[in-house]
């Protein structure tokens, strides 16, 4: 009964609500006046058949006929009275049956429903909650971060605004605020001035607006918006955000380090400090059909193997692990170690032919800049001109089409990397590229993290997603901390050495064992030893740099938390 005068004020609040409650009342009226009338008519015909009833035993009538009941307890004698009785029924059906039932359902019980609805989703986030991180929506990116701030124990919140879809969430257990994103109340109700950060996620133009009013709140929390369009970054940075992340530059430098086009050397993808993380196609190299200890990288080059790709499937090999044709190997080592590497395989296999991007679109055009700065040559194919006016070595037509596909040199490319935004379209593409090309390295990109696997089993070599993508840039600015992601699902990763590790070797701590990450770095003191001896003792104030998939850093972080 509490909540009665608050469902009761929400049934008012709008003008919409009032007019339909206004709506309702006026039917019921009319309902009144249809029965007294009808009442009045059975007083008249009866008279005429000599019959004589008091006014309650014609409104008792009226309602008993117009609502179906019948009881047949007073019945008409003339064809006139029954007539009556018919048209008293029929109306009685469509009104008391039909219209007023309908209405009060629209105009009253749906509301009602909805201001019970609304009753149940959190409005404000409690006072004793600080340090948490607030998001503007429940995006792909929103969800992959999520997940990785439940794996550390970080409080999180979802602002929406529209109370159906907040409800929705909250039933699936989601922790979600209801509130208008463009009010400063709300702002004020989530507690973003006590937030560690806010991750905006709209679009840019929404964007804005969400960091220019959180502003007003808190000159002093941390703000990453993502920015769509690169001439949104400037406009968001003046609106008060504190890092801007443009994710399809991000996602097309991704995905052109990751070709074999030009000269086989090794492509960093990643840094930690001195520690450089790279990869490396072997294709048409003496390594193929080598053991990892018969190749002697170490020995030669200094680096170390720390992965091999096969098919988009990913291995941290062991000595006896045998490099084929196909294997990317997965490299750490310092610049100089890198370089001693690029020297050793440079001279094999230089792919002279261009590599094809299908999609001009943002992700498109950022990998085309990145080949560009490579020295890579490429293809663009897209079937809207207007996306690749200015690209002298553009195709324009369907990707679909295999006319289309042989101009842009497909029974040659070394390399396709497919970049739509509509996942069904990558799939198909991958498919179709994989069926003409057996042998070809095919790199795509994926919005959502479920579409991933079909992607790999179409025939991708790697994918790399938007969501993840984003995701571990947030992180990265949540934490201050490094995050490397190799492809979907795969990290780089630095932790504190646990109070449990130390003292104790490498060998001693069965990390690969227990969890599957692979330590590939140690820090201690600012300086970072790669490859750690196995049987030195780990140093207290030191920290580890791993690599794993998503999976076994969750393992890692359940076993070792603080």
């Amino acid at each position: 009964m509490k909540l009665l005068p608050a469902h009761l004020a929400f049934l008012t609040q709008t003008r919409s609500t009032r007019r339909n409650l206004r709506s309702l009342l006026i039917l019921l009226g009319m309902a009144t006046v249809l029965v007294t009338v009808y009442a009045v008519l059975f007083h008249v015909l009866m008279e005429m058949e000599g019959q004589s009833h008091s006014w309650v035993t014609g409104f008792y009538w009226t309602l008993v006929t117009m609502s179906t009941l019948g009881f047949g307890d007073i019945i008409f004698q003339s064809d006139a009275g029954r007539v009556f009785s018919v048209i008293v029924l029929l109306s009685g059906v469509m009104l008391l049956l039909v219209i007023i039932p309908f209405t009060f359902l629209q105009f009253f019980y749906a509301p009602w429903m909805a201001a019970q609805s609304q009753g149940r989703t959190p409005r404000y986030v409690p006072e004793d909650v600080v340090g948490h991180v607030l998001f503007s929506d429940y995006d792909p990116v929103a969800i992959s971060l999520i997940e990785r701030l439940e794996a550390h124990g970080r409080r999180y919140f979802v602002l929406q605004a529209d109370s159906m879809s907040a409800l929705a969430l909250y039933d699936k257990g989601v922790k979600v605020v209801l509130g208008p994103r463009d009010d400063k109340e709300t702002y004020v109700r989530v507690r973003a001035d006590t937030a560690s950060l806010v991750v905006v996620t709209g679009d840019d133009y929404e964007n804005t607006t969400i960091t220019f009013t959180i502003r007003e709140v808190s000159e002093t929390v941390p703000i990453v918006a993502l920015a769509r369009a690169e001439e949104s970054i400037d406009i968001l940075e003046l609106a008060g955000a504190t890092n801007v992340l443009h994710l399809a530059d991000m996602l097309g430098r991704s995905l052109a380090r990751r070709t074999l086009g030009g000269a086989s050397r090794a492509n960093i993808i990643g840094q930690f400090g001195e520690l450089l993380i790279a990869e490396a196609p072997v294709a048409g190299t003496p390594l193929v059909g080598r053991t990892i200890v018969e190749s002697q990288l170490r020995e030669v080059t200094g680096v170390t193997v720390v992965g091999a790709w096969e098919r988009g499937r990913f291995t941290i090999p062991r000595a006896d692990y045998t490099i084929t044709a196909s294997t990317v190997l997965v490299l750490a080592g310092s610049a100089e170690q890198l370089s001693q590497f690029d020297e050793l395989v440079l001279i094999y296999n230089a792919f002279s032919t261009p590599v094809l991007i299908l999609g001009a679109g943002r992700v498109g055009r950022a990998a085309a800049h990145y080949l560009r700065e490579r020295e890579i040559p490429y293809r663009l194919v897209d079937k809207n001109p207007d996306r690749v006016r200015g690209e002298s070595s553009a195709v324009v037509g369907s990707a679909a089409d295999i006319e289309i596909l042989e101009r842009a040199g497909i029974r040659d490319a070394p390399t396709t990397i497919i970049t739509t935004n509509q996942d069904e379209t990558n799939i198909y593409l991958t498919i179709y590229c994989r069926k003409l090309r057996p042998n070809m390295q095919i790199i795509s990109r994926a919005t959502l993290e479920r579409n991933v696997s079909t992607l790999h089993r179409a025939g991708a070599d790697f994918v790399m997603s938007y969501a993840s993508m984003g995701a571990s840039a947030v992180f990265n600015v949540l934490e201050q901390n490094d995050v490397v992601m190799l492809a979907e699902g795969l990290d780089v990763f630095r932790h504190p050495t646990p109070t449990a590790l130390v003292g104790k070797t490498l060998a001693e701590s069965q990390i690969r064992e227990t969890t599957e990450c692979s330590v590939i770095a140690l820090e201690t003191d600012g300086r970072t030893e790669i490859n750690p001896d196995p049987a030195a003792p780990l140093p207290a104030g030191s920290e580890l740099i791993l690599i794993g998939t998503t999976a076994a850093e969750r393992r890692f972080l359940a076993r070792y938390k603080s």
